[in-house]
């Protein structure tokens, strides 16, 4: 009979961090969002308006997984609710269980939230990867649970699958022509302004002898953020956010020490052009935030940049890319598919005023779906 332990605070949490290390290794397709450090940072940073809820589930006094989540209030035209989803915000595509034996956990977790208290207007799991991860467990553990469950599309995510290619030319030949003619034009043109170089940082974990920041070359990053277009955003969409700055260097620290970091320069003539950033673990990636400086004297430094981290990325026997969400041009032209997000979401049948906004987001979709 499976047992679920409730944590409501990161104090008590910290003394489990060698058990979520432990799990976080069987974890499928695991990130840097699914560390504890990253609910660290994410917690102390963005959690004061949040209510902690993380999960742990035993079978014969055996941990088996963990399942983090939080009560955060979303606000709707009709009203607000308090949700009980996952501890991401949109920080990155995809997130679920911690451990391999996902579905004891989903199974355990579903079971006892439909039995205590609710303190929730509405379960809503977010950036499920149901194709390749999840394969409907969290929808049928809800519904084993007696919870009814909505499977609906949240998102999409641009990716390159870098398994497939040897080598970098192989990747190119697999592009559009006019891709393949846009990407070395620009690196033929950058060239002509001065020596071209790259630089990519990727530490091992501190407890290996790694876990070295580059400091000077985040610092470089962040300068170059701050002269992008993106610059004047204060939603969080560039490293030099002044309300998020905080929070993306103590990620950054926490990610090196974890050996998760996964950054790269390049340079024009010695000069700090363009940045990508993002973060790795056991060959697959995030990318997380990139940008160019627009005062370069000459176009394109921000494909060049790509088209050598695509390249380089193979190299080193890569799996995986995963650029994000959002319809940017360069996403459509390099990546070699999509992944579709997914929330699976449970709402009381009683509950009338979030069967409300379930009632407005399902019309909502079906009108975009008929447009």
């Amino acid at each position: 009979m499976a047992e679920v332990q409730e944590i409501n605070d990161l104090r008590t949490l910290a003394n489990y961090r060698l058990l979520w290390n432990s799990l976080l290794e069987e974890t499928p397709n695991a990130s840097f969002h699914h560390t504890f450090e990253w609910l660290e940072n994410f917690w102390r940073h963005d959690g004061s308006d949040k209510r902690l809820r993380v999960l742990i589930v035993r079978v014969a006094g055996q941990a088996v997984g963990i399942l983090p989540l939080c009560v955060i209030e979303r606000r709707h035209r009709l009203g607000t609710l308090d949700v009980l989803t996952y501890p991401l915000d949109n920080w990155a595509s995809f997130y679920g269980p911690i451990g391999k034996n996902q579905t004891a956990t989903l199974m355990a977790a579903m079971r006892y939230l439909a039995s205590t208290p609710r303190d929730w207007d509405q379960i809503d799991l977010g950036w499920t990867d149901v194709d390749a991860v999840d394969h409907g467990r969290t929808r049928n553990a809800m519904r084993l649970a007696g919870l009814a469950a909505d499977s609906q599309l949240q998102d999409e995510t641009s990716v390159i699958d870098l398994a497939a290619f040897t080598n970098g030319e192989e990747y190119l030949a697999s592009l559009s022509k006019k891709t393949r003619h846009e990407l070395r034009r620009h690196e033929r043109r950058v060239s002509e302004f001065g020596e071209v170089t790259f630089e990519r940082h990727r530490p091992g974990p501190r407890r290996e002898g790694g876990g070295d920041e580059r400091w000077d070359l985040y610092d470089e990053c962040e300068q170059i953020a701050s002269t992008s277009w993106q610059s004047a955003s204060t939603t969080g969409n560039t490293l030099s956010d002044r309300e998020y700055v905080g929070f993306f260097r103590d990620c950054h620290a926490a990610a090196a020490r974890q050996g998760m970091v996964d950054m790269a320069l390049l340079r024009l003539a010695g000069k700090p052009v363009a940045f990508w950033y993002g973060y790795q673990h056991q060959g697959r990636l995030i990318g997380m935030r990139m940008g160019y400086d627009p005062s370069t004297p000459v176009g394109g430094v921000g494909n060049v940049l790509l088209k050598r981290l695509i390249a380089d990325s193979i190299a080193r026997g890569d799996q995986h890319l995963d650029m994000g969400v959002g319809g940017e041009q360069y996403k459509l032209r390099l990546r070699t598919g999509s992944k579709s997000i997914y929330h699976i979401t449970h709402t009381p049948t009683l509950a009338v005023r979030p069967q409300m906004v379930r009632a407005a987001r399902w019309l909502k979709q079906q009108i975009a779906a008929v447009v």
